[in-house]
């Protein structure tokens, strides 16, 4: 009887253990490149309320860390490419950085659960050319050895984010899956490391770009639409663009001997702004497709991730929009922790749960004078949007139909805005107006910042892209 009791108890729990492996833990990136970022300490309450077990981080803020310190929040601490090459270069870099933004959190009562650190944001990206690739597995190696040094070898994993464009099939079919031919040898390099120390391949997974890049994707089927056309790949069957592009990925990994490594989805979400089907309708609509495809028991993944992070957590109207206007708006919640759509990370609740207590500039905004000659406006708002965040009034933005002079109004609130509502920000030769009456339009909203300590300086990336944003205003006929 004890024996069968005993068996009975170990089938159960086998089936538990294999259940937690399909569905695979979720997490969420979280990004700071915000000229007014909501305080860590309400991020931590924003992620424990939401149930958010595990999160990504970018960088190692100490503000960030010491604030997830005792929450038992698993976290993957980020080292910047910028630093990829002096890590590469000298064991004693990587000895102090392990030092600072690793050891130190592991010492006392309130410890960080750090998991992970992740060497190099996407490094690999195709943009980046061989900027960043040379140094990456040197600078993997040092901190490893580092954390071995530490003793920390055991409880700390070393990562390589991988970027979406790493892996491809020209045919569009996965089974035919490879990576670009110029990583093939860095790969092995990667992959190799990874296995001998029993750490996981993190990559991006992007439905999103894969319906823009590609004209053979449907919106249907990057949304898990049941309706989607079926994509065929010899006797299987693909419902879904997230299927397609991981057993793409599953196929690379295999070509060059790395079939059974662990993988985590380090990256995947859709935004709400900043192109064309880039809406909060639609990320909610992605999201739980997303969701609810992952805590399937029985899929067409042969070996799904152990964890996949949704990114992100916030939005962030500092991030480089190199590559599109819409990499300021992945967030689940806008830039103060408010939910944008109906999704939960909480099987019992239905709904996000917003940040509480968020403390506000006052309730001033900084429009056009209408009363003025506005002749000169448009140079003006292109003063604005040198610094600011205008990504929102460019073309396909949510705020892209206001028209003008509107789209100048948002432009000067913009800069106000960042500027912590600086009387001189509203000047703009006279054609700025500080105002008490909301100027939201609709879906547009003209927001207020947060009122923090922690403003940032002129965004030196964005004015690197003035010129590019004059072009888009003149083509789109915004003037």
């Amino acid at each position: 009887m004890a024996r069968r009791l005993f068996l009975l108890i170990l089938a159960v729990t086998a089936e538990l253990s294999l259940n937690v492996a399909t569905a695979g833990a979720v997490g969420v990136n979280w990004g700071t490149e915000a000229s007014h970022p909501l305080p860590p300490s309400k991020v931590v309450e924003l992620l424990k309320s939401n149930s958010i077990a595990k999160v990504k981080l970018f960088d190692a803020d100490p503000k960030v860390l010491r604030a997830l310190s005792g929450s038992n929040i698993g976290v993957t601490v980020g080292i910047p490419n910028s630093m990829v090459k002096s890590l590469n270069a000298s064991r004693k870099v990587a000895e102090s950085w392990v030092h600072d933004n690793v050891t130190r959190y592991f010492n006392g009562g309130n410890r960080v659960r750090i998991e992970y650190v992740a060497v190099g944001d996407e490094p690999f990206l195709q943009s980046y050319g061989n900027q960043y690739r040379p140094f990456v597995i040197g600078a993997a190696m040092n901190i490893q050895n580092a954390l071995a040094k530490a003793s920390l070898a055991s409880e700390v994993k070393v990562v390589v984010p991988s970027s979406f464009d790493s892996f491809l099939s020209k045919s569009g079919r996965p089974s035919s899956g490879h990576f670009r031919a110029d990583l093939n040898k860095t790969m092995i390099e990667l992959l190799s490391f990874l296995t001998k120390h029993h750490s996981p391949f993190f990559v991006t997974i992007s439905p999103f770009l894969s319906f823009h890049q590609n004209k053979n994707i449907s919106l249907d089927f990057s949304l898990f639409k049941e309706t989607a056309q079926a994509h065929k790949d010899g006797r299987k069957t693909y419902r879904n663009s997230y299927d397609l592009s991981y057993d793409t990925l599953a196929s690379a990994l295999s070509s060059i001997g790395f079939s059974d490594v662990d993988i985590v989805v380090s990256k995947i979400g859709w935004p709400t702004d900043g192109a064309a089907n880039a809406t909060s309708p639609t990320a909610e609509v992605f999201l739980k497709g997303l969701m609810g495809h992952l805590e399937k028991k029985t899929g067409s993944l042969l070996r799904p991730p152990i964890e996949t992070y949704i990114g992100s957590l916030l939005d962030e109207d500092q991030r480089n929009i190199s590559s599109g206007n819409f990499e300021r708006h992945w967030g689940v919640f806008t830039f103060d922790g408010q939910a944008k759509y109906g999704f939960s990370f909480n099987h019992n609740s239905k709904k996000l749960v917003n940040a509480q207590n968020v403390q506000y500039l006052p309730p001033k905004w900084c429009v056009v004078n209408n009363n003025k000659d506005l002749s000169n406006a448009s140079a003006r708002l292109l003063e604005a949007c040198a610094v600011a965040d205008c990504t929102s009034i460019l073309p396909g933005g949510t705020c892209a139909g206001i028209g003008w002079p509107g789209n100048v109004s948002y432009a000067f609130n913009s800069l106000y805005q960042q500027n912590d509502h600086s009387a001189e920000s509203c000047s703009f030769g006279g054609l700025g107006l500080i105002t008490t009456v909301d100027p939201s339009v609709d879906n547009c909203r003209f927001s207020i910042q947060l009122d923090t300590s922690h403003s940032s300086s002129q965004n030196p990336i964005f004015c690197q892209r003035w010129p590019l944003l004059l072009l888009l205003f003149l083509l789109s006929g915004l003037f």
